[in-house]
């Protein structure tokens, strides 16, 4: 698995990190979400540089151009709810993707404990098809395998570029032990030192879907 880390280079993603932590800025959801938002839209434009291109003409008002287009659209999938506004600054670049949203939450025991559990998939085929699975947070990375396990239901892609904002080194490790893959490419914005009982990253951001989407009753 292929590990790229696109933060801590200096560029407006440092700023976009920087106020998606802030705790004073994410009073705001609106400022929040836009944010996710445009983070989606770097990774979008960084992926996409991976894709197979081939060269067609367009017409101008001027005469004929050669232009490379992408060859194959990707199929967009997320895990709901954390991942929406991240997905949708993703599709705002990849304006011509297929979607995918996989359902899944925190199951929690006596002991207060939780367990991920996958409850629903909406798909198309992903047969020979290049998948951008994303989600904020990978704190433990539980949330992401599953995710990862649930796209082959629906057809075996010929590359998945797994996408995360925040991770834990802990989540990092987990993923790189349980997704052997060599056609998977690992994609972060930073990467924690700590993750809490709790499974929180730290310092981390907090709970993206509560800052997106306000606050919710987990499951139990």
């Amino acid at each position: 698995m292929e590990i790229k880390v696109l933060g801590n280079n200096h560029s407006v993603l440092d700023q976009y990190l920087a106020e998606i932590r802030d705790e004073s800025i994410q009073k705001d959801p609106l400022r929040f979400r836009e944010n996710l938002y445009r983070i989606g839209e770097i990774f979008a434009y960084e992926i996409s540089k991976t894709f197979d291109f081939e060269v067609s003409q367009v017409t101008t008002p001027l005469g004929v151009a050669d232009v490379p287009k992408i060859q194959k659209q990707p199929v967009l999938a997320t895990i709901l709810r954390a991942g929406l506004a991240m997905h949708n600054g993703l599709l705002r670049i990849l304006d011509r993707a297929e979607n995918c949203f996989i359902s899944a939450f925190r199951k929690y025991t006596a002991d207060g404990k939780f367990e991920i559990e996958f409850e629903y998939m909406a798909s198309p085929s992903l047969d020979d098809k290049v998948v951008i699975l994303s989600d904020p947070m990978l704190a433990s990375g539980k949330s992401m395998e599953i995710g990862y396990e649930a796209l082959f239901s629906k057809g075996k892609p010929s590359h998945i570029h797994l996408v995360a904002i925040i991770a834990s080194k802990q989540g990092v490790e987990y993923v790189k032990k349980n997704i052997k893959a060599e056609n998977v490419t690992l994609w972060l914005g930073a990467v924690d030192n700590e993750m809490t009982a709790k499974s929180y990253i730290v310092p981390g951001l907090g709970d993206a879907g509560d800052l997106a989407y306000g606050e919710k009753i987990d499951s139990k």
